[in-house]
């Protein structure tokens, strides 16, 4: 495996952690606005590598709540506790699918190389969804 997919990896781990934990501080604020993760967000600020990986998990965020008529927001919070409205092969299936569509969308925006994409993408149809999202995953957890 190159070296840059496992920062990518790395990054994608650290992009949902930081995710949940500004849902979980900002989630207590009446002024939060919730957008519809159906529709197509701005324009995403940032360049790089971690830019990128941010961009794939928001976006495949997006289209796991989408899948699951939810919020974004409400999805990540209820990953982190023990009150589930969806099964976990309902929410597994969700996300790989949103995160796989984010890879593609992210691919042909020309954010994410193409020689890196399938490498991508083999990650998200095997990794354990649930431990990258618990944040208890590791790099050997990915590589065997």
């Amino acid at each position: 495996m190159s070296r840059a997919f496992l920062v990518l990896v790395v990054l994608v781990a650290f992009s949902v952690t930081l995710l949940a934990a500004e849902l979980a501080t900002s989630a207590a604020r009446a002024d939060v606005e919730i957008a519809n993760p159906c529709r197509t967000r701005a324009a995403f600020p940032g360049h790089g590598l971690d830019a990128v990986a941010q961009r794939i998990v928001l976006d495949g965020l997006d289209g796991a709540a989408c899948r699951l008529h939810t919020s974004r927001e409400e999805l990540v919070l209820s990953l982190g506790n023990g009150e589930r409205r969806w099964d976990e092969h309902t929410i597994e299936t969700a996300l790989r699918a949103g995160l796989l569509r984010a890879v593609d969308a992210s691919e042909q925006r020309g954010d994410l190389p193409s020689f890196l994409a399938p490498l991508v993408r083999g990650v998200v149809e095997r990794a354990p969804l649930r431990q990258l999202v618990e944040g208890g995953l590791t790099l050997r957890d990915l590589l065997g």
